[in-house]
């Protein structure tokens, strides 16, 4: 594959959020999640883990335990007088954030804390940092395996959405369901799925505004 080819594919990802009533095959989803295990990580820590959800009923459940999350935080809005805001959370950020209500499949993706023979024997003798530090850098490598996984998918022509809203409002309740350890950190979801659309290519910011070489 040429630099012109891969362009193309992360130039031609999009956020998807209509898919086709199409069986995701087991195959693809294994060779998705074997794309995504290649990323890379801090000392090859490979922290991260995937959850996928082809279950209908069990999808429709977390999008019901995110709508309930969504309900109560805007019924706390209103009572302290944020009226127009918790409409807003219902209105506009409600369906935003459960628009993997109709996917096929739904990974859930996870970040296991960092922990390599570099923490053991030298980072953790002299307290190098705060645990807190390690739950974060497993994150940020699992940020990347996902990534890997959503070009993948665009290069098979599947279509994904990240999402993190179900965990920014119904994290511990998605946790209890799905019985994931208390160490393990949801980092998003992603929808995935034959695409029924095709969205239109977003503004980005040009290079000149997020580049700074130093020569």
């Amino acid at each position: 594959m040429d630099y012109s080819q891969f362009k193309e594919i992360v130039l031609g990802r999009r956020s998807v959020r209509k898919f086709e009533e199409k069986e995701v095959s087991n195959e693809d989803i294994i060779e998705l999640i074997d794309c995504a295990r290649y990323a890379p990580s801090d000392t090859n820590s490979q922290t991260w883990e995937f959850i996928v959800i082809k279950d209908k009923e069990k999808i429709k459940k977390i999008e019901e335990l995110t709508w309930d999350a969504l309900h109560e935080r805007a019924k706390e809005a209103e009572e302290r007088g944020l009226d127009r805001p918790a409409k807003m959370l219902l209105k506009s950020f409600g369906p935003y954030a459960t628009a993997f209500s109709d996917a096929p499949v739904l990974v859930i993706c996870l970040a296991t804390p960092y922990e390599s023979k570099f923490r053991e024997k030298v980072f953790n003798p002299i307290d190098l940092v705060p645990d807190e530090v390690w739950r974060e850098e497993g994150i940020k490598s699992s940020c990347l395996a996902s990534q890997n996984l959503m070009l993948a998918a665009h290069a098979k022509g599947l279509g994904t959405c990240p999402m993190t809203g179900p965990v920014l409002l119904a994290e511990e309740r998605l946790r209890g369901y799905l019985h994931i350890e208390e160490s393990k950190t949801i980092n998003m979801v992603i929808a995935l799925g034959y695409p029924k659309e095709t969205p239109k290519r977003l503004a980005r910011k040009e290079v000149a505004d997020i580049l700074k070489i130093i020569e």
